[in-house]
């Protein structure tokens, strides 16, 4: 039998982040020969800066209402067939340590780095090569599958994988590169746009919550019949923490967020209460129990509550709870893919094969990962997504 050239592999994989090693090491197992290509220096550069440099590798509460998609269904079959148990199965084998900061979301005890190094590892193990600072010029379609001009020459391969990720964090290396290939071989990409990214404010706001920079706290936030209880943070741009980020992908421009400041309390009875029990207690005397000290002071300024509750009439106490339980803000726009975790739409998944990722009308070419229509929840779901779409792929290609 003739051996296979240097330039030929059964399966090249564009991008060496989280869907594109899964991707390689279970294809790799297969018996395939796999390469990966990046045009970045280092692989996993998300991997490493994700979840404060500690990586949220999974949620253990993940199912496919986490993720948002014009396909909503799409996403089933990957994420029931490759569960966050089997990553977690996996990381124990590696021996590596994780903690569960909130519900369901787990994080490296350690660093990120342990998470990309089993990647890796497994890749190593599996035998797949990894070759980075490799940008690919021009793709093309031969008789047997497909044909990727680098710097060194032709690299020919049965089946191709694009896992080049999404727009967000250019400054990581991300580009449309996914997008143009998925183009160029006829595929419709949805309309891109920044998720699970902070919010910018008009100026007028923004000044006035500017003494607040780096106050946190938790709140009930809401946009299009979504809702999300988790901590804001307010920042010198505008409003961010996971209750902003959460929210910001059900967000569009023009769209006014509601935001319950008090979500554990009830605030017109608490009010009335206080006023009976306590009539020279003031409304900014029940903030300073409830938020930060910081800004209850100036939410209290910036609303003008002065005086003692005995001189506000029920209908007054309503308006105070109506600003504090419905804080209505239109925000000016978000940071955009500077800072966003994840890019919104991306190749239409009615195009794509739900059990192995591949393009239809062409079973040797494979979209997985951000590149494609599928976005996570924020806490673990992104990367849940990454694991099972390379796992699909890669049982496959």
């Amino acid at each position: 039998m003739a051996t296979a050239s240097a330039s030929e592999y059964d399966v090249i994989i564009l991008g060496a982040g989280a869907a594109g090693l899964m991707c390689a090491a279970t294809a790799g197992y297969r018996g395939r020969r796999v390469l990966v290509l990046d045009h970045a220096n280092k692989p996993g550069k998300k991997i490493l800066m994700s979840g404060g440099g500690r990586c949220n590798f999974t949620n253990l509460n993940s199912t496919p209402a986490n993720f948002l998609s014009d396909n909503p269904h799409y996403c089933i079959s990957a994420l029931k067939r490759y569960t966050p148990q089997d990553f977690l199965e996996l990381v124990d084998r590696h021996g590596i340590e994780h903690e569960e900061k909130a519900p369901g979301q787990l994080f490296c005890k350690d660093s990120a780095k342990d998470i990309l190094n089993m990647l890796l590892t497994e890749c190593e193990w599996a035998g797949a090569e990894v070759r980075m600072k490799t940008a690919v010029d021009r793709i093309s379609e031969t008789d047997t599958g497909y044909c990727l001009r680098v710097g060194s020459g032709d690299l020919t391969c049965e089946s191709l994988v694009i896992a080049t990720g999404g727009l967000s964090i250019p400054t990581m290396g991300a580009t449309a590169f996914g997008y143009r290939v998925a183009e160029q071989f006829g595929l419709e990409i949805l309309p891109t746009r920044a998720g699970l990214v902070p919010f910018t404010l008009q100026p007028e706001l923004k000044e006035q919550l500017a003494p607040l920079s780096g106050v946190s706290c938790p709140v009930d936030v809401q946009c299009h019949d979504q809702h999300f209880r988790e901590p804001m943070l307010v920042t010198h741009r505008g409003l961010s923490g996971p209750a902003m980020l959460q929210i910001s992908s059900f967000w569009e421009p023009g769209d006014s967020l509601a935001i319950n400041l008090l979500p554990a309390c009830k605030i017109k009875d608490d009010l009335l209460n206080l006023r009976k029990a306590r009539p020279q207690s003031t409304v900014g005397h029940y903030l300073a129990q409830h938020l930060p000290k910081r800004f209850a002071q100036a939410f209290n300024e910036l609303n003008g509550w002065t005086g003692p509750l005995q001189g506000y009439k029920n209908s007054d106490i309503e308006q105070v709870a109506d600003v504090l339980g419905q804080w209505s803000i239109k925000p000016a726009g978000t940071e955009g893919y500077r800072t966003a975790e994840v890019t919104l739409g991306g190749v239409d998944t009615r195009q794509l094969s739900s059990k192995t990722m591949a393009v239809l009308e062409r079973p040797n070419l494979y979209f997985i990962g951000e590149v494609v229509d599928v976005t996570g929840h924020l806490g673990g779901h992104n990367f849940q997504w990454a694991w099972a779409s390379g796992v699909a792929a890669g049982n496959s290609a």
